[in-house]
């Protein structure tokens, strides 16, 4: 099934919040690319390429005191979330599996909204992506595709540091 070609996938990159996990002094595109260029060496992993977890564990939260996601695609385990059931050790072939089947979901869940249902396959993914981190029922329209996501930017962040992967490393 084709869920479009990420490259051709318009975005705008991490956001001011997301760029200071390195420090830098910039965001956007160059941003992400330069965050991906650092992350190269561990490419297979979300959350930082597994850089931002603990035993596999991330996204915690002092007000439920436990971890919301788990895993290299950061599956959320949260019981007001996705309430998933972790799958596999968390790099795993079977969590990726996991999480992969997820994210398909969700890009049919927002191919299947009016909102999107006109719209190229890039941009169906890109929604996909961003209701893979907020919920389905968080993306009300591509253009404010990331307002209920981490950072405001999770999408954007995504996508560029995929697109900088697919053209430097081959991935």
């Amino acid at each position: 099934m084709d869920y479009g070609n990420i490259r051709a996938v318009e975005t705008t990159g991490a956001s001011w919040q997301t760029s200071q996990q390195d420090r830098l002094g910039y965001s956007g595109e160059t941003a992400s690319h330069t965050m991906a260029e650092t992350d190269a060496g561990r490419m297979e992993r979300e959350s930082r390429a597994g850089n931002a977890l603990t035993d596999g564990w991330g996204d915690y939260s002092p007000k439920r005191g436990a971890w919301n996601a788990w895993g290299l695609m950061q599956v959320d385990v949260n019981p007001e979330g996705g309430n998933h059931t972790p799958v596999g050790e968390w790099d795993s072939e079977d969590h990726l599996c996991q999480a992969t089947k997820i994210l398909v979901d969700f890009i049919k869940l927002i191919q299947s909204k009016p909102e999107f249902s006109g719209l190229s396959k890039e941009k169906q993914l890109k929604g996909g992506i961003a209701a893979y981190n907020a919920g389905d029922r968080k993306v009300h329209s591509y253009e404010g595709v990331d307002e209920n996501t981490t950072g405001k930017d999770y999408s954007n962040d995504v996508v560029a540091r995929a697109q900088w992967y697919k053209k430097n490393g081959g991935f």
